[in-house]
């Protein structure tokens, strides 16, 4: 039995809006609880053509709201456009609001071009990614002294010149701290940190096993978790068929292609982009973006999943799937989760 969660970057397609895109993020919340999906993470990117999610807090609060069960969290808040006070009492307003179903995934990744980087700093001078380890230490700190965490450093101590200052509201509960990551540092990071760290696969599945294996090697147990544990973000599209799965997938493909020339835009319709004229360079590049994704019926899915699992010794699954259209991406969750039997696992628990 393996738990399953969504990463959902609330895409926007070529005829349709920004409000459409995050509405159908709520609907797919919706069903995907239905489900048995055990958590939902939205992402974070800035002036893009492609997604609407610019503020997960914002969409966290929706989707807490339109959901009873499932945890819903940040896949994730990069950390170096916010200062660790802002995003804890973001965090512990959620945890108030919804307690024991906040996810707070965090990283080092911009999510958007340089220029645009510059404009969201929070000050004279950003936040050098140096201190990436620093801000964790505080936003933990904000967060601990917020509830008194039983076992923890409480807080900050005495002589730390922010001793007294508090992560509003305070209480009781504390979100479910995450680290995301594509390579060796954020790995290593949540295991300095004590963190369950979450391995964007779909970003860099180049990498193997080795962000893993460093985060197993370089884990320290914290008052949050005493072993390691770890989640897998796979790119996955489903159909009721192989052939199917692979036509639904040529709206996604065709994005990625032009995403690695640096003319990301909107999704097209499928048969847009299976008419798209390929340069021979842009068909060696989509015969590898191809393979990039788990593609094909239910079945095919679900064995090349749980041989994933097996390699990287992974604890749960975060699926990424892109459609143009949302009766597609609807219905290949529905699919994966018939073929894992969510519904019935989360009936036996």
């Amino acid at each position: 039995m393996i738990k399953l969660g969504v990463l959902d970057q609330s895409p926007i397609r070529r005829d349709g809006t920004a409000a459409e895109a995050l509405a159908e993020t709520i609907d797919l919340a919706r069903h995907c609880e239905k489900w048995g999906y055990h958590r939902y993470w939205v992402a974070e990117h800035h002036n893009s053509k492609s997604f609407a999610g610019s503020a997960p807090e914002i969409m966290i609060a929706a989707l807490g709201a339109a959901t009873t069960r499932m945890r819903v969290g940040s896949g994730g808040v990069m950390m170096p456009h916010y200062s660790p006070l802002k995003v804890a009492e973001q965090f512990r307003l959620l945890e108030s609001l919804y307690p024991g179903r906040i996810d707070l995934g965090m990283g080092r990744a911009p999510g958007t071009d340089l220029r645009t980087t510059r404009a969201l700093q929070p000050g004279p001078q950003a936040y050098d990614i140096a201190v990436f380890p620093q801000q964790v230490e505080l936003l933990i700190q904000f967060l601990e002294d917020a509830n008194g965490l039983e076992g923890s450093a409480g807080g900050f101590p005495d002589e730390h010149p922010y001793k007294g200052i508090h992560a509003m509201p305070r209480g009781e509960g504390f979100p479910e701290l995450w680290m995301l990551g594509s390579g060796g540092d954020g790995a290593a990071h949540a295991g300095q940190f004590g963190m369950p760290y979450s391995f964007a696969h779909f970003i860099n599945q180049d990498a193997g096993t080795g962000p893993v294996e460093i985060y197993r090697q370089s884990f320290r147990p914290s008052p949050r978790l005493s072993r390691p544990y770890v989640s897998l973000g796979v790119s996955v599209m489903v159909g009721e068929t192989e052939e199917k799965a692979k036509r639904i997938a040529a709206s996604r493909n065709h994005w990625v292609v032009k995403l690695l020339q640096n003319q990301a835009e909107r999704f097209w319709p499928v048969e847009d982009a299976l008419a798209y004229p390929y340069s021979d360079r842009e068909k060696a590049m989509l015969e590898a973006v191809e393979q990039r994704s788990v593609t094909g019926s239910p079945e095919q899915v679900r064995a090349k999943l749980l041989e994933m699992v097996e390699t990287y010794g992974a604890d749960e699954l975060v699926i990424l799937t892109i459609t143009h259209d949302h009766e597609d991406r609807l219905r290949s969750y529905e699919l994966l989760a018939d073929a894992f039997s969510l519904r019935a696992q989360e009936a036996a628990e």
